[in-house]
């Protein structure tokens, strides 16, 4: 059997064209936000607890930073591609258009299992990442996030591994850092309470009664979910 295989960015794409023709945008503006600004795809090695040197690939891409400087996740997965990460880059530019910050839309990602590595494992490809990143990021120009697999102690690695490239402490470089070193309270919450308030608006327009609802959540199996919750992310059975 033959299965289709979604193009995320193609998606991403098709979504601006059909918002584009709706607002009546001009063809000069469409032709700038159709396409990524800047795209960096690395290949670095990094050497594992068994002494052996295993290559990962890893990219960073800025859609658009007219608004102010970049802003977006950094996700870790065996399914990570070029194309995800651009689509999630435009997609990040609408969301903080839409919400009236200032800051454009980016995205970045590392082709690889976290659930397989050590913590030494992870820690040593994850400073390897920032620091072949850190050419475009910057509190001035981007400042990553956690995003899928990545949680604040990744992102207190790649604080520290920018700070160590400039000679000080670069907190502004970070957001989603634990709160001992300038992370916000309720950061690592916020998402999945994002979910819910807007779910509740939802349900009360359509007057749906919750305790009649059930809740399914795709894209991961149930073993994975548990594997995340023991890392720190939140998981009900």
């Amino acid at each position: 059997m033959v299965v289709d295989v979604v193009n995320p960015y193609d998606v991403a794409v098709a979504q601006f064209d059909e918002a584009a023709e709706y607002l009546g945008l001009s063809k000069s503006m469409r032709a700038i936000l159709r396409k990524p600004k800047r795209e960096l795809s690395v290949n670095f090695p990094v050497r594992m607890d068994n002494g052996e040197v295993e290559v990962f690939a890893g990219y960073r891409v800025q859609h658009n930073i007219n608004r102010g400087p970049a802003k977006g996740g950094i996700r870790f997965s065996p399914h990570v591609s070029l194309d995800e990460v651009r689509a999630l880059a435009m997609w990040m530019t609408w969301k903080c258009a839409v919400v009236g910050i200032p800051f454009g839309g980016a995205k970045g990602g590392v082709v690889c299992d976290p659930h397989t590595m050590s913590r030494a494992e992870l820690e040593r490809m994850t400073r390897r990442y920032a620091t072949e990143i850190s050419i475009l990021i910057g509190p001035d120009g981007d400042i990553p996030a956690p995003d899928m697999n990545t949680n604040p102690q990744v992102m207190g690695w790649i604080m520290d591994t920018y700070s160590m490239h400039q000679g000080y402490s670069v907190p502004a470089v970070i957001t989603g850092k634990p709160l001992a070193i300038g992370g916000s309270e309720g950061r690592l919450e916020a998402t999945a309470r994002g979910v819910q308030v807007v779910t509740r608006d939802a349900m009360k327009d359509l007057e749906m009664r919750p305790d009649l609802c059930s809740v399914v959540v795709p894209g991961q199996t149930h073993e994975k979910l548990r594997t995340r919750g023991r890392q720190g992310t939140v998981w009900s059975p």
